[in-house]
């Protein structure tokens, strides 16, 4: 598409709004860019911004409407029901997101390989960069993994990007394409903004909107909610399964990643010589591995990237063992499932660390695992009042209630013995607190160092 001249309006200054801005300037374009924050508050991006020929309005929204502006370019964290968009739809402007115009952008010679999911797709979209490093195609992560997907597109020249997709992100795509995409699982997630599960399944399922039948969609055969959504997709629908051999797929068989593809059973790499660990991360590793093989990486070339791959940070990431005790980082455990997951990962009773903003989610199951499976309970932020009734409602009572994280750390280690294991896992986002994830699971990493410092 051509930009050139065109007058658009870019909704929010964080990341991906400042990379749009700037390719909209390579484009030609003519770019107003716009936060509710102050130019205080924004920081030294305004002057940047303002330098490179955006018109920055701070503090709030212009108003909108076909004599100013011929696109609005949304940033994935802020709802659709702000003015500005409803002024666009209400007088018929386009309104997509970074993702659409990256699609816009990109190569001829450049493919994307789009993963989705409500847990897990962060570790999947960092699988499939590194698998296809090892294949040795040209590539790059993208999405919501942290990287602005236009950034990448104006960078690489041919090959596949790895690109995690939010249900955010995919609200606003348009005409996006992915020759290969994935969902990994759908379970409650981002409720408050999505209201009901139908409007959350189905911004998931854009992923596949415009596929043909010459494109592939790898599904997760043992999630219904998944698997439901295959007579819904346009291309060629193939399934994985942490549960059962497959006719055409690929699979678990008696600890063995195998693959099956034309009448061939093709074994790809035991599942002891990977890092990760959990149920959950089998399906990682089975989506990531399918996706790639699709893609054209031989089996071989799987198996070593599956071997040296040591996960992401933020997710079930080993900080240190001070005093014979092992902390985790699970910061982007951001909903009750994905926790669960986490604390499934272990034989031994763990001292889990939760709270947060909640996101729309319930925490009865979480609330019956954590009887199951934790030793002493450590609750911080916003919700800790709702987790820890659930929690009681379910029958357990180990419960410590704290103001901040020097708090938490600081409980867990007069908690813990040697041989235990203090997970944070919060079931929850991060915003009461931190503006993202990362902060939160830097600044808890940050403690415990200290404390391996200290003792």
């Amino acid at each position: 598409m051509d930009l050139s001249g065109k007058r658009v309006l870019v909704v929010g200054m964080a990341r991906s709004g400042v990379a749009a801005v700037k390719s909209l300037i390579r484009q030609n374009a003519r770019v107003v860019i716009c936060d509710r924050k102050t130019e205080n508050e924004l920081g030294a991006m305004v002057h940047e911004l303002k330098e490179q020929g955006a018109v920055v309005v701070a503090g709030g929204y212009p108003e909108v409407d076909p004599e100013q502006f011929d696109l609005l370019v949304a940033s994935p964290g802020i709802p659709l029901e702000i003015p500005p968009f409803q002024q666009a739809f209400a007088k018929g402007l386009p309104v997509v997101g970074e993702v659409e115009l990256a699609y816009w952008l990109k190569p001829e010679k450049l493919e994307f390989c789009a993963v989705t999911g409500t847990n897990g797709k962060t570790t999947t979209t960092a699988l499939l960069e590194h698998i296809f490093r090892v294949g040795g195609i040209p590539t790059a992560a993208a999405g919501n993994i942290g990287i602005a997907v236009t950034s990448q597109v104006e960078t690489l020249e041919q090959g596949i990007i790895a690109l995690e997709l939010s249900s955010f992100q995919l609200e606003t795509i348009g005409e996006f394409r992915s020759h290969l995409c994935g969902i990994i699982n759908i379970t409650p997630d981002h409720l408050d903004r999505h209201k009901t599960m139908d409007g959350y399944i189905k911004a998931k399922a854009n992923i596949f909107n415009n596929q043909t039948a010459e494109d592939y969609c790898v599904l997760n055969a043992e999630d219904p909610l998944v698997s439901s959504l295959a007579p819904l997709c346009p291309g060629r629908t193939v399934f994985f399964s942490n549960r059962r051999v497959l006719d055409e797929g690929a699979y678990i068989n008696k600890g063995l990643i195998e693959i099956a593809w034309q009448g061939q059973k093709l074994p790809v790499v035991e599942l002891e010589q990977s890092r990760l660990r959990g149920r959950h991360n089998q399906e990682n590793l089975l989506c990531g591995s399918l996706l790639a093989f699709l893609a054209g990486v031989g089996t071989e070339d799987i198996a070593a990237a599956i071997r040296t791959f040591a996960g992401v940070r933020h997710r079930m990431e080993e900080i240190a063992t001070p005093g014979g005790v092992l902390y985790i980082n699970d910061s982007k455990a951001t909903n009750p499932d994905s926790a669960i997951k986490a604390l499934e990962s272990f034989s031994q009773k763990v001292i889990l660390i939760a709270g947060g903003r909640n996101k729309g989610s319930q925490f009865d199951e979480l609330a019956g695992v954590i009887k199951q499976r934790v030793k002493e309970l450590i609750l911080v932020g916003e919700s800790s009042e709702e987790i820890r009734a659930s929690v009681m409602k379910a029958g357990f009572t180990n419960i410590h209630m704290v103001t901040d994280f020097p708090a938490v750390v600081k409980t867990a280690a007069g908690l813990a013995r040697e041989g235990d294991v203090v997970m944070l896992s919060p079931a929850c986002a991060s915003w009461d607190m931190f503006d993202n994830y990362e902060q939160r699971g830097d600044l808890f990493c940050q403690l415990v160092r200290d404390l391996t410092r200290a003792g």
